[in-house]
């Protein structure tokens, strides 16, 4: 299935190098649709707001969700749909599962960075109320972005998350990966393409591959805005889904 966290991850990621010195404030209201492997349509609001501090050679960033879900028993996890238990039509919302992810930055050479990362999903997402599992997953993984010309900005990353499963939840670990390129229109506007996707979660239910566009207006510094479109590749992953936000960089 799609995960709607890692797919906002994407875009708000998906504007290229960027001073590292920077921290950077936001929120990304997004909507997915589809059945992602299941018998039945599930519908998710997901709301991410987020802080995201660098420096030249540590990054830090934490999201806070808030998600609404309308499905009928498809099992949530990390603002995911991982598999499927049936039962009836419900609808809840609340707090998500929070993020929390710390990169350090490797230069290379020929403008390539290479930045190691660990992130967290803290299972703070409601499981009685179907938000969630409660359990906790933790990631490792790197990441790679390069400059190619003035206005060729490619990137790709790959993990490997420990999930947190339990007899209710009987989840395994996954491989992620994601690979695109952003590309300058001037006057710090980036149109980026990306390639996004991940193992699937629990035995029997399919994987996840999406297409994401996405339009960037990213200054060094000040407000910017940015809205994403993605198209799920894969039964397990949404039929649509759509973003817009914004954020402050200073």
């Amino acid at each position: 299935m799609k995960k709607a966290f890692r797919i906002v991850a994407a875009a708000l990621a998906a504007a290229p190098v960027m001073a590292r010195a920077s921290t950077t404030i936001g929120v990304m209201p997004s909507y997915f649709e589809g059945t992602f492997g299941t018998p039945n349509t599930t519908r998710i609001w997901y709301v991410p707001a987020y802080l995201d501090y660098r420096s030249n050679t540590y990054g830090f960033k934490i999201t806070v969700p808030y998600l609404q879900v309308q499905t009928k028993g498809a099992v949530f996890s990390g603002g995911t749909v991982v598999g499927s238990r049936g039962g009836k039509v419900t609808t809840a919302s609340g707090l998500g599962d929070i993020w929390l992810k710390g990169t350090y930055t490797l230069q290379g050479r020929n403008g390539v960075e290479f930045l190691p990362y660990a992130k967290i999903k803290l299972g703070t997402a409601s499981a009685s109320q179907g938000l969630g599992t409660g359990q906790d997953d933790a990631e490792g993984g790197i990441e790679a972005d390069w400059i190619m010309g003035p206005r060729t900005f490619p990137f790709a990353s790959i993990g490997y998350r420990f999930v947190g499963s339990t007899v209710a939840y009987p989840l395994q670990n996954i491989l992620t990966y994601q690979a695109g390129s952003s590309f300058g229109l001037g006057g710090q506007r980036f149109l980026t393409a990306l390639f996004t996707g991940h193992q699937s979660e629990q035995v029997g239910f399919p994987a996840s591959a999406d297409a994401v566009l996405a339009w960037n207006y990213s200054p060094r510094r000040g407000p910017g805005f940015e809205t994403y479109f993605d198209k799920g590749l894969t039964s397990g992953s949404p039929d649509y889904g759509v973003g817009v936000g914004v954020q402050d960089r200073f």
